[in-house]
């Protein structure tokens, strides 16, 4: 089965076209990039997933499936699509402990409540979870007091600890010094070692680790180019791309582009 299916989906922001006519579909335990630059559509693609928004044109016009579905109650989807933003992080970056901030990832809450019913198991899933991000020394630290590449892994740990079959990764390393940023792209390929599929949203070639064998590229709320890593990353598709003359090289298996 298909993890996600767009055909012909178009999202209007207004009087603009956020995404139009966009088709590309995502294979079950896929990892896929989604890259593009600023304006071209990424984050209403991640609100359009994550049911945020909906295509203008209903069925059979245009189709948006996640699974196989076309209509999904939100906390049944949650349970199985985590999805992590920069606006899901800052929200994170409260004055509770990342144990706690892990927990929430049951309740759909930033920490946990006095009418959580918090179980034994969930506990234990919270502990494997930060334990899997070696942040486990860190439980009963809170989150304003860790480092930016911390915070990124408990709320990376908060996302995996209802068992999701996906995480869709929005800008993970945006804003993040270089240890913090290689921090984060560690903890991407120990999720992708695993049975997560991974779809990272991003603008930073960096980010695509060498695990993600297919980049779809999108400009202008379309789809740009689809293809494996070595047919996309290159400098004439990337020039094209961002619009601007770009150099790419390739160290360890990373890309990168200035």
């Amino acid at each position: 089965m298909k993890l996600i299916e767009f055909e012909n989906v178009t999202v209007q922001r207004g009087q603009r076209k956020a995404l139009d006519g966009v088709t590309f579909s995502v294979e079950a335990g896929e990892h896929v990039a989604i890259l593009g630059p600023n304006g071209s559509g990424k984050s209403t693609l991640i609100h359009a997933i994550s049911r945020e928004c909906y295509p203008r044109f209903a069925p059979p016009q245009s189709r948006l499936r996640i699974w196989g579905r076309e209509v999904w109650n939100l906390f049944e989807l949650r349970s199985l699509l985590g999805v992590v933003t920069n606006e899901l992080v800052q929200a994170c970056t409260k004055p509770y402990s990342a144990l706690e901030t892990v927990l929430s990832g049951f309740f759909g809450s930033i920490g946990v409540w006095p009418y959580h019913a918090v179980t034994a198991e969930m506990h234990e899933r919270a502990a494997a979870a930060l334990e899997f991000f070696d942040i486990a020394h860190l439980a009963g630290r809170l989150m304003t007091e860790m480092s930016s590449g911390e915070v990124r892994r408990a709320v990376f740990a908060r996302a995996l600890v209802h068992d999701p079959k996906a995480l869709v990764l929005d800008e993970p390393t945006n804003s993040l010094d270089a240890r913090a940023q290689r921090e984060v792209r560690d903890a991407m390929r120990k999720l992708a070692a695993g049975n997560v599929s991974i779809v990272l949203v991003t603008h930073h070639l960096p980010d695509i680790i060498p695990e993600i064998r297919r980049v779809i590229t999108l400009k202008e709320g379309r789809v740009f180019a689809d293809g494996n890593v070595e047919a996309i990353l290159t400098e004439e598709r990337l020039s094209a791309l961002f619009g601007i003359p770009v150099r790419v090289t390739r160290a360890g298996g990373i890309h990168h582009m200035w």
